[in-house]
């Protein structure tokens, strides 16, 4: 069985920097993307990163871009979210899950996106 764990959230003040884990239990395949998204209240959840469990290949999502990165640790079986210059905007609940599809690209409707972990709440104080 395979599920997404987050870690830790948090409050941050505007400007400042957190990060958020994802713990992966179960079999994963290179193949596999992992991803995070984040949801606010009446809002769809929007697509925030995403990597190959395989490979350096990463996306992200266009609030975030140049400001967030994605990374993982195969070994520690770990994804991680680095969220710098962070602003009110960004307060949401954020959850990591897994494509495990195998399409070669990396995807960002949450549709494509199984084994949702716990969200976790990251607040951003202006």
């Amino acid at each position: 069985r395979f599920s997404c764990r987050r870690l830790e959230g948090g409050l941050v003040q505007a400007g400042g920097s957190l990060r958020l884990s994802c713990a992966i239990s179960g079999r994963i395949l290179n193949s596999y993307g992992v991803g995070w998204f984040r949801r606010t209240p009446g809002q769809e959840r929007e697509f925030v990163a995403a990597i190959k469990w395989g490979s350096d290949t990463t996306m992200f999502g266009d609030s975030v871009k140049g400001r967030f990165t994605i990374s993982r640790d195969n070994g520690k079986r770990m994804v991680y979210l680095q969220m710098n210059s962070l602003k009110f905007e960004d307060t949401a609940v954020y959850y990591c899950a897994a494509d495990r599809s195998g399409w070669y690209r990396l995807r960002s409707r949450h549709n494509d996106y199984e084994n949702w972990g716990k969200g976790t709440l990251v607040t951003v104080s202006s």
